[in-house]
């Protein structure tokens, strides 16, 4: 194997635009963006299928759904009816989040102990409060490991921006392809595998530090 590109300091250089740095942080950027989008719209919509149990048919085949739609072919669709740019980028990759956040707000939120539940309510607690105080703590475990799921999936997908002239760890593959760099391809897809692994751990510390240690089993 040819760890040249990788081992040139030269590509390590904050002051050149095409530098493995930048481009982290351009991907870091995209990732960023869609996670973001994806709890605004997914999480209520898990939190509230999952508390009433009205439309819990949406939630279970929304990730079956999620797994059968090609990212590239949607990304392309939307490169069709919107043209180049971020935006094209952002709606395949918030799709792609969408359904793993999704799903585990509604498991969480399923699979709560009805009991403790029950007896909040006893205790005088209002529906706002139960939800708050008890049941979102109570879910948070499953919650976070489908948003740690989703954050793999679109750390290892965001690479399509390059496909359509962005920036981010894709341009490695892109343009390595373009010019048979292979050594420039090598170090786009080992940059992408640590930088996946690295965002992973880093969730998972968080989990860690924001899970009551009671839960920490569940």
């Amino acid at each position: 194997m040819n760890f040249s590109y990788l081992t040139d300091p030269a590509h390590w250089d904050p002051s050149n635009p095409g530098s493995i740095p930048n481009l982290i942080v351009s991907h870091l950027g995209y990732t960023a963006l869609a996670l973001l989008l994806g709890a605004i719209i997914a999480l209520p919509v898990g939190l509230y299928i999952g508390h009433t149990g009205r439309g819990s048919f949406i939630a279970i085949n929304a990730g079956n759904a999620g797994r059968s739609l090609p990212t590239l072919g949607l990304l392309m669709l939307m490169v069709t009816l919107l043209g180049l740019g971020l935006l094209p980028v952002l709606i395949a990759l918030t799709v792609l989040v969408i359904p793993p956040i999704l799903t585990s707000a509604y498991a969480g939120m399923r699979n709560l102990d009805h009991r403790v539940v029950d007896a909040a309510r006893g205790m005088g607690m209002r529906p706002w409060q139960v939800l708050t105080r008890v049941e979102l703590p109570m879910a948070l475990p499953v919650m976070l490991s489908g948003f740690r799921n989703a954050a793999l999936q679109v750390v290892a997908t965001a690479t399509v921006a390059a496909a359509v002239g962005l920036g981010g760890l894709g341009r490695l593959l892109i343009d390595g392809l373009a010019v048979n760099d292979y050594s420039r391809v090598l170090a786009g897809a080992i940059v992408v595998a640590v930088l996946a692994v690295l965002v992973d751990l880093f969730l998972a510390l968080i989990q860690r530090l924001i899970v009551s240690p009671g839960l920490k089993g569940s």
